[in-house]
């Protein structure tokens, strides 16, 4: 392509960068999402963005599918290449967003993994053994108490938890939005003993409510190992991963009240499409109860009476 129309990808990603302030992870993925559109180009002599019509779009999605690359993947493909059109139509580079209709092929949406309440409380009343794992189970209740997302617990600072009112401030939550959320009895009991343990292990600048044994802000991977260790030391035969305990303290929380806008409120989504997935969870528990106790639906052997 022209050099012109790879300084514009440049110059996007650099607002990307620096205006946005987006996520490594995020910055990467547009990067590469944008280089497979610039490789389609070159392949059909497109030299530049303004020569563009949704044809090549959705033949660029296709060719992509046909390569083997997922429904979500084309997702996030697309939504890179939109954000960039519309980066060149504000800037008055290009006269239409060409990817606007264009939709990637539809995906089974999976209904994530869960503990059940039991489940959940063999996790949480394991019972640690060093000072380490005070600090782990405090992560694993804070988890399940407040359904934060991995980011949003190891982000945390001292400053952004009251004990006192029983909440937590997420300062960065996805699309950097902040929310306040409820801490529960037993998890503010877990911390408890992990802040009196902390000045043994924090450096004297850090603020991470979390920190490793070296004194430093927890890493994402350690909490993930962490966590992985403790689900074998106490023999649940179920993976478990730091997601699952969000996915089952919304999936609990949605079973006994019934409202789905506060579950949505609770997990930072913004939109409510995505907290409905727990009623699909919800109903399918529902379900497994009817069919087990139901007198016309219960299975029944070959050869048992109706009854």
């Amino acid at each position: 392509m022209h050099q012109t129309a790879e300084q514009q990808v440049a110059e996007f990603l650099d607002v990307l960068r620096f205006q946005q302030r987006v996520s490594p992870h995020t910055l990467a993925s547009y990067s590469r999402d944008l280089a497979q559109l610039k490789r389609y180009c070159e392949l059909h002599g497109i030299s530049s963005w303004e020569e563009l019509v949704p044809a090549h779009i959705r033949d660029h999605i296709a060719s992509r599918h046909r390569d083997g690359v997922g429904s979500r993947s084309l997702q996030r493909e697309l939504s890179a290449i939109r954000s960039f059109l519309n980066f060149l139509v504000n800037r008055r580079r290009i006269a239409d967003n060409v990817a606007r209709g264009v939709r990637s092929p539809k995906t089974s949406r999976k209904l994530p993994s869960l503990l059940d309440a039991d489940q959940m409380n063999g996790l949480l009343e394991g019972l640690p053994e060093d000072e380490l794992e005070i600090r782990d189970v405090a992560m694993w209740e804070l988890f399940y108490s407040s359904g934060l997302r991995l980011s949003e617990l190891v982000s945390l600072d001292t400053q952004d938890l009251d004990l006192d009112s029983g909440t937590v401030l997420v300062r960065h939550g996805k699309g950097q939005k902040s929310r306040v959320v409820p801490v529960g009895r037993c998890a503010r009991q877990a911390i408890q003993r992990w802040l009196e343990l902390r000045p043994g292990y924090a450096c004297s600048s850090e603020k991470a409510l979390f920190v490793s044994r070296r004194g430093k802000r927890i890493a994402c991977r350690t909490v993930q190992l962490r966590l992985e260790r403790w689900q074998v030391k106490l023999g649940l035969p179920q993976h478990v991963h730091p997601h699952m305990l969000r996915h089952s303290f919304a999936s609990h929380i949605l079973e006994s009240s019934g409202d789905l806008r506060a579950v949505q409120e609770l997990l930072g989504h913004a939109n409510l499409s995505t907290t409905q997935i727990y009623t699909h969870l919800d109903f399918q528990h529902l379900a497994t109860v009817y069919d087990q106790s139901h007198p016309r639906a219960k299975k029944r052997g070959p050869g048992s009476p109706v009854t």
